[in-house]
Parts: C-alpha cells; sequence; structure tokens
C-alpha cells in the first residue's frame, strides 16, 4: 500500500521523527514522508511513532490502496520522487 506521513511535533523530537521516518520512507518536504509499505512496515512505522511522539505531537498517515492516484505539484517540487535510490 501506498502512505502519507505529515507530522507536527515539538521541535526537540522533530530530527528523531525524520530521521526514522526517512529510514522507511520518500521525504517530500517539510513534515511530509510518502512510499510503498507492507502491512508489517506500516506496523512498525505506528509502533516507533507511538514511542518517539508525546501528547501534544500529532502524526497523520493516509492509507491510499495502491499508487495509482495523480499528484498535482504547484510551485516548486523539493524532493521529485524521482531522486530515490
Amino acid at each position: 500500500m501506498y502512505v502519507i506521513v505529515v507530522y507536527d511535533v515539538d521541535v526537540k523530537r522533530v530530527s528523531k521523527v525524520h530521521r526514522f521516518l526517512r529510514t522507511h520512507l520518500h521525504w517530500r518536504q517539510n513534515s511530509v514522508f510518502e512510499g510503498e509499505v507492507t502491512r508489517a512496515q506500516l506496523y512498525e512505522i505506528k509502533r516507533t511513532l507511538e514511542d518517539l511522539i508525546e501528547d501534544n505531537d500529532s502524526v497523520l498517515i493516509y492509507e491510499l490502496p495502491g499508487s495509482n492516484f495523480t499528484l498535482h505539484v504547484i510551485g516548486t517540487d523539493k524532493s521529485p520522487v524521482g531522486e530515490i535510490i
């Protein structure tokens, strides 16, 4: 499945959340990651994020059934998906 993760966490935890998500997903722009994951990977992502964040933090995970969707970028695409190694 394809997921989009958007987060708003305290500045003290931003780098930890960013580093963790970067190991599983593609960074799109500030506080936004996306990518194809398995159910097991999604479970691990959720579990780890629950451990990293605190009560006032927020993480949104959008699950899409597949990667068949259209992305419209207005302005500069800060991190094109084509850059994935």
